[in-house]
């Protein structure tokens, strides 16, 4: 079986679904504390107010048929209100948790605070183990169930990931974030990794499921070397955007507009790639947060964004998917 490149280090192998799955369509939100984007990492400086805008975000989903998996940090598996709006749309079958770790806010506190330790990846194993374990102890024994979907804050897979993720019941990982790469500031380069999902480990105990991004315009096919000269001469990619010639789309309301993202989505189809996997913060819920949404307005066009995909998949037959779906079908 074809190999391809995985989380960290390890061997990979390749995915193929059931028919009867055909395409489907994932929605994740990496939901967190909020905290300064541009400030330095801290333990204790953030906060969890957006959590009151959860109920209006899972009620839209409802009204769309869409099944958010709420990818949980130490701060909202530790909040009571998270954990009741949370938990009742997992409890009603509306929703997944899964978790995500952000080691600067997660115990054990064992390491400096520095940008190179706010990828856990980067840190040794038994503390990455820890800090996992922790996790995930905490996120059952709040929502009463063990997540089975992780993905690591900014993206930071390291060596040891997938050992950790499978001795705790992980089965799908969700950080591999295709043709980006965040090697300059300490993390992984996911430059080459496939869009498609595939098999961390020969014996398929874990599935990776990238986030989807692609690269458009009439230059895409030359998108490997182009991302590699655009490292060198940043200028050019913004000139060959601008022009139509080539451009670098992740399907997130954040930073991508709806025409952006509904151009991705027809290439996805083209590529016959059979799982779209959305993303976006949950602080974006409410404006000041995050640099995505800075007024009301940012956040109602949020929404309109969702509206819009969930509009364009329907017309396409695209399903929404669960955890199991996804893992069920691969398995199979």
């Amino acid at each position: 079986m074809a190999k391809a490149p995985a989380p960290g280090t390890v061997a990979a192998f390749e995915c193929n679904f059931g028919r009867d799955f055909g395409r489907r369509v994932l929605l994740t939100v990496d939901t967190e504390e909020e905290f300064d984007w541009s400030g330095p990492f801290t333990r204790d400086r953030h906060g969890l107010n957006h959590v009151a805008a959860l109920p209006r975000f899972q009620a839209f989903c409802e009204s769309l048929g869409a099944h958010p998996i709420y990818l949980v940090d130490w701060p909202i598996a530790n909040d009571p209100s998270a954990i009741e709006i949370i938990g009742d749309a997992v409890a009603r079958g509306m929703a997944d948790v899964g978790a995500q770790l952000h080691p600067w806010v997660n115990p054990p506190f064992d390491e400096p605070l520095c940008a190179h330790n706010s990828f856990a990846g980067n840190l040794p194993r038994e503390l990455e183990r820890a800090k996992f374990m922790a996790l995930r102890d905490r996120i059952e024994e709040a929502f009463g169930t063990a997540p089975l979907i992780y993905r690591a804050g900014r993206y930071g897979l390291g060596p040891h990931s997938a050992d950790i993720l499978k001795e705790g019941g992980i089965k799908i990982d969700t950080s591999v974030r295709p043709l980006f790469d965040y090697s300059a500031h300490g993390g992984p380069d996911f430059s080459h990794h496939p869009l498609h999902p595939y098999w961390v480990d020969e014996a398929r105990q874990l599935l990776e499921v990238p986030m989807t991004v692609v690269h458009a315009g009439a230059l895409r096919h030359m998108g490997q070397a182009l991302q590699q000269l655009g490292k060198r001469m940043p200028f050019l990619l913004g000139a060959m955007s601008q022009l139509g010639l080539f451009e670098r789309i992740a399907m997130t309301p954040e930073g991508v507009s709806a025409d952006e993202a509904l151009r991705g989505l027809e290439l996805t189809f083209e590529a016959q790639i059979p799982l779209t996997v959305l993303s976006f913060h949950s602080p974006s819920l409410v404006p000041g947060y995050t640099p995505y949404t800075r007024d009301a307005g940012d956040v109602e066009a949020l929404y309109d964004w969702f509206a819009q995909i969930y509009a364009c998949l329907g017309k396409a037959g695209v399903r929404s998917a669960t955890v199991g779906d996804v893992f069920g079908a691969a398995a199979r």
